[in-house]
């Protein structure tokens, strides 16, 4: 389990051997699922490249993107305490490769490392906190601040120089932005078309660019309201 960015950036060296020695290879094409809604889940899933969305349906077919998660991201943590039915629906976006390590040979090492229990209750802890702002901006935020915060998140960096020279684009089109938002494409196409109208952004039908970053920062930010 080589990437250690997102939230294993924070895991103990110990940990991440001990999941990298547990873990088996899994490589998804392109809209392949990894699990559904419902499904029994067993194991902790790691990406080490491409991309996969976790996503919700309603009872009436509409769906809403919770995440995209790339390399360094891990899923399904909660199972490792508490198997049981998964919540969302996993799809690779691009192709992608994962390590999979199943909850009965992770309970089987804490058994001969308790410790080791501690930092996985970290990592599930963080996992709730972030599950928890994104409820609260789904609810409590309007569009545009919503809108702006997902475009940050979707096109952050490690390379400083890539976001200081701004240019960053995501391959999502305005549909599925608006999946992710929890908002009408109607909606997120205003909102983006204004944008453009102060060089904010540069939106096209399959995607967008971010022209000023300070300035998306600014938008997202409560105060702008």
């Amino acid at each position: 389990m080589t990437a250690t960015k997102g939230f294993l950036s924070t895991a103990s060296a110990a940990l991440i051997d001990i999941l990298e020695g547990l873990s088996t290879e899994i490589r998804m094409t392109r809209g392949q699922v990894l699990f559904e809604a419902g499904d029994p889940g067993d194991a902790l899933f790691a990406v080490t490249e491409g991309a996969l969305e976790i996503s919700v349906y309603s009872e009436d077919g509409r769906k809403l993107t919770l995440d995209i998660m790339r390399a360094g991201s891990i899923l399904g943590e909660i199972t490792l305490f508490d198997p049981g039915p998964r919540t969302a629906t996993a799809t690779a976006l691009e192709p992608t490769v994962l390590r999979r390590v199943r909850h009965c040979d992770v309970l089987s090492e804490i058994t001969k490392t308790p410790e080791l229990a501690i930092d996985l209750i970290h990592l599930a802890g963080k996992r709730m906190r972030y599950m928890n702002r994104q409820l609260n901006e789904q609810v409590f935020l309007p569009v545009p601040l919503r809108l702006a915060r997902k475009i940050l998140y979707l096109t952050q960096s490690d390379d400083p120089a890539k976001l200081k020279d701004h240019g960053m684009s995501l391959r999502l089109s305005q549909a599925e932005l608006a999946e992710f938002v929890g908002a009408t494409r109607e909606a997120v196409s205003k909102t983006l078309s204004n944008w453009k109208k102060d060089g904010v952004v540069e939106a096209s039908r399959g995607g967008l660019t971010v022209l000023d970053r300070p300035a998306l920062e600014l938008i997202a930010e409560p105060e702008f309201i």
